[in-house]
């Protein structure tokens, strides 16, 4: 085991779980979004809303696998991931925009950003 895999910060545990946590919920939200019951002008408005939380929640959940195995297979930050999360709040999902800025923030830590560059170098993009 080399020291890429043995040192994994717990702060890229908490960005994958904190993912899939995330990703069932906006999945479960969009679902909720797209097909609710009022009608006209309201509905229409509503369901491409429900269709962004359902794909920023499978973008989620499909990052959160391939951080959550050790060692990780993510070459490097989804900084999109956050962003998208962020920009979920017009959703009307406040946790999804906690969790995009908490992702942020631990991104820009020293330990994560160190342990994605060992990451990168020690098995080269294909």
């Amino acid at each position: 085991m080399n020291e890429y895999s043995s040192q994994k910060p717990g702060m890229i545990q908490a960005i994958a779980i904190m993912c899939l946590i995330s990703g069932i919920l906006n999945i479960m939200w969009g679902i909720g979004l797209s097909i609710t019951l009022l009608v006209g002008l309201v509905t229409i408005c509503l369901i491409p809303l429900g269709v962004f939380a359902i794909v920023v929640g499978v973008f989620e959940i499909l990052y959160a696998i391939e951080l959550l195995p050790d060692p990780i297979r993510a070459k490097k930050p989804a900084q999109h991931v956050a962003i998208m999360e962020i920009i979920n709040i017009i959703s009307g999902n406040v946790i999804s925009l906690i969790i995009g800025v908490l992702s942020l923030i631990f991104y820009n830590d020293p330990q994560v950003k160190a342990y994605f560059e060992a990451g990168s170098q020690s098995h080269p993009a294909q």
